[in-house]
């Protein structure tokens, strides 16, 4: 299975695409947090919760055709998580009183759609891709350096696929890593500086940070490449090389110009507040 969020409007919608059955289970807190509009994920877990139970009581298929599958959450780990499909969701939409059912339900057709399309014509997403960034606001050139970052990240994880690591938890570890040694600061922590929850950490980042995190993830291929690491243990040792390499990188830079790398900086609304970290 693979996990790739869509989006609907600024909201990150996580979402698992089961590849035997050719089915998208998306993330259903994250459609009730849309719904609802509630910028607090606990919240929206809250009446999820609530909602859940008063469905079940009436015997509603909407909660029993429900599912639970391990997605990414804030702190960069897998954890299972109530997933549906589109059409359970169209349903599930009708019991949530809200200004956002009809643009959900019309959101929801409009990606399963897409998929198929996607399918036949690979590039077809890539585009899409553009467009979203596009229509948040993102230049071009921060849309080409978060394309060229992506290209760089699957040569990486390909490399982890073949030698011994599994995805999820451990291709998740290592990326803890490869982040911490070249920023200072850890994938959640980095989140919080910028105000972050459910949201895409590279979504958000600067030009820099898209730019330090490729030299990163691009050295560590390289060492593992040369070393032919393989498990955990020796793949653990090029993480923590290759990000030494962009930590150097970036701390010769800030000394040149007196400018952090790492920032809270987003592309959220206005008015959101971050807390700052000391990066290291």
């Amino acid at each position: 299975m693979q996990t790739q969020p869509a989006f609907f409007e600024t909201h990150a919608i996580r979402r698992i695409y089961d590849e035997k059955t050719e089915i998208w289970w998306f993330s259903v807190v994250d459609i009730i947090q849309v719904l609802t509009q509630q910028p607090d994920y606990q919240a929206a877990r809250n009446y999820w919760k609530v909602l859940k139970n008063r469905l079940a009581k009436e015997g509603s298929e909407s909660v029993t055709n429900c599912n639970r599958l391990k997605l990414p959450a804030a702190d960069g780990k897998n954890y299972l998580t109530d997933v549906a499909t589109a059409e359970t969701l169209l349903r599930l939409v009708q019991s949530v009183p809200s200004p956002k059912a009809e643009p959900i339900k019309l959101w929801l057709a409009k990606v399963g759609y897409e998929r198929m399309q996607e399918m036949a014509d690979p590039a077809l997403s890539l585009d899409r891709a553009r467009e979203t960034w596009q229509k948040h606001g993102r230049s071009d050139k921060w849309i080409q350096q978060r394309m060229t970052g992506q290209e760089t990240r699957n040569k990486l994880t390909d490399y982890w696929a073949d030698h011994d690591i599994k995805k999820g938890d451990e291709f998740a570890i290592l990326t803890n890593i490869i982040h911490q040694e070249w920023s200072g600061v850890s994938v959640n922590d980095h989140k919080e500086m910028k105000g972050l929850q459910s949201q895409n950490l590279r979504d958000h980042m600067s030009e820099a940070e898209l730019i330090f995190t490729a030299l990163a993830e691009l050295s560590t291929r390289q060492i593992a490449e040369v070393d032919d690491a393989t498990g955990m243990a020796e793949n653990k040792v090029a993480a923590k090389k290759g990000g030494d390499i962009a930590k150097q990188a970036r701390k010769s830079l800030e000394a040149k110009t007196g400018k952090a790398i790492v920032s809270g900086e987003n592309f959220l609304p206005p008015g959101k507040t971050v807390r700052p970290k000391k990066v290291k």
